[in-house]
């Protein structure tokens, strides 16, 4: 159940109970996201033609700053990653690190060009503005920063929007190209209709609306308040900029949680073994997972 994040179904199905009868802290979204569900509704008409990228293409670029030419909408992070990783099979990856990009990866070498989190997953911390990469993967840079990207013109950058919208379902990312010429070559390498209609207008709508700035500055306030109640209850808790928290677990917290519905997400496969990380929630989410975990503890 821990591979990955956000296996609620299928969780659901073990526990025998309702995917809404699970709190769901395995899988680090923006709890303060507006509800995509009615534009995905009020796109339902799209499905019956092919869909077109261009609108929502350039809605994110107009919201990146970017030109429009060297932004492309990709199926969530994970397509970015794959097709970026053929393009580009021989990478440096300095662990505790994303795990998807080693798997995508035809060889990792030392001195090559480097992929990297930004914030770090799953340290969660964000980068210096000296740092470089080839790579930035900047999935929850939005939440860490209030803004999209670190604009790293030279670097690719890639992203999922599906963390800032809350909408795993709906598989939508993008990637910045270094030059035009590097988009159309990504392009090339992309499955034709990748992008759903669904998607699309999910881009469309909210890609110029979104409240970055405050919705980091309330996941501040929902992280703090998180840690400094585990801390109280005597865990060994790590503060980071992004919109989750790790504890140090002995072994005695994953499964008990899971017993009473509450899914996190273990780090092992990130190169953390012995800790979990634990995203952030609004104020019920929060006191419901402290009040179970006072139960595993008792």
């Amino acid at each position: 159940m821990n591979d990955h994040g956000g296996r609620v179904v299928a969780a659901a199905r073990e526990l025998g109970c309702g995917v809404d009868d699970l709190l769901d802290l395995s899988a680090s979204l923006n709890p303060f996201a507006p509800d995509v569900a009615p534009i995905v509704e009020r796109a339902a008409r799209r499905s019956r033609w092919y869909p077109d990228e261009r609108a929502a293409t350039a809605a994110m670029a107009a919201a990146l700053g970017e030109p429009r030419e060297r932004v492309v909408l990709t199926n969530g992070a994970s397509e970015a990653i794959a097709v970026l990783a053929a393009l580009h099979p021989v990478g440096e990856v300095v662990d505790p690190e994303f795990s998807q990009y080693r798997r995508h990866l035809g060889a990792i070498e030392v001195g090559a060009p480097r992929w990297r989190s930004n914030p770090s997953a799953p340290c969660g911390r964000l980068a210096a503005t000296t740092d470089e990469a080839f790579v930035w993967d900047e999935s929850f840079h939005a939440l860490a920063a209030g803004r999209w990207s670190r604009g790293d013109s030279s670097s690719w950058r890639i992203a999922s929007l599906t963390k800032t919208w809350r909408c795993p379902g709906v598989r939508i990312g993008y990637v910045v190209a270094p030059t035009a010429g590097d988009a159309e070559r990504f392009r090339a390498r992309r499955p034709e209709w990748s992008v759903g209609a669904a998607a699309c207008a999910v881009v469309e709508q909210l890609a110029g609306t979104s409240d970055l700035v405050g919705w980091a500055s309330r996941i501040a306030d929902a992280r703090r308040h998180l840690a400094d109640g585990l801390a109280a209850r005597g865990l060994d808790v790590r503060e980071t900029d992004a919109n989750w928290v790790l504890v140090r677990d002995g072994g005695h917290l994953v499964e008990p949680l899971f017993r009473r519905h509450v899914l996190v997400r273990e780090l092992g496969s990130y190169g953390l073994p012995g800790w979990l990380r634990v995203a952030v929630a609004d104020d019920a989410g929060t006191d419901r997972f402290l009040a179970t975990v006072d139960e595993v503890l008792r």
